[in-house]
């Protein structure tokens, strides 16, 4: 609704506002704050209109809501696409590179040592002695991954 408040909230502030002015005072209080609303916008409209003419013809097409930063970038940078960011955003598919990192990485995780591989020997190093579940002979290094470091 009208500022954030819901219906509930409207009734409530409408039988608050019976119960202070009165069922006689409240009609006559609504008619003046309806002219006093009409009024600001007369005003305001008056006074953006004085802005245009003082800045002269360059600014004809100038409008008041473009000083919101938000709305600025959205008009400046999102529809006038002079800097082709519509082709470099359309040629990212995030999806198609997630799932190919992860098909990946799900390979790498079952690939099987075999017996002449060397990172399957007792002396190896790396990712995959980590995950090894044997205790470390004497003399024996843990293992290292330098990635996670």
């Amino acid at each position: 609704m009208f500022f954030n408040i819901s219906p509930l909230d409207f009734v409530a502030i409408m039988l608050l506002a019976v119960i202070i002015f009165g069922p006689d005072k409240l009609p006559k209080l609504i008619q003046d704050a309806s002219r006093m609303i009409r009024k600001l916008r007369e005003f305001s409209d008056s006074a953006k209109e004085d802005i245009r003419k003082e800045l002269g013809p360059e600014f004809k097409d100038f409008e008041f809501e473009d000083l919101n930063p938000k709305t600025f970038v959205r008009k400046n940078l999102m529809d006038n696409d002079s800097l082709g960011l519509k082709e470099i955003r359309n040629s990212f598919d995030l999806k198609d590179e997630m799932a190919t990192v992860k098909d990946a990485v799900q390979e790498g995780r079952h690939t099987v040592r075999t017996a002449g591989d060397p990172a399957s020997a007792p002396g190896m190093n790396g990712t995959d002695r980590l995950h090894k579940s044997e205790p470390l002979r004497p003399g024996e290094h843990p293992p290292f991954d330098a990635d996670a470091t």
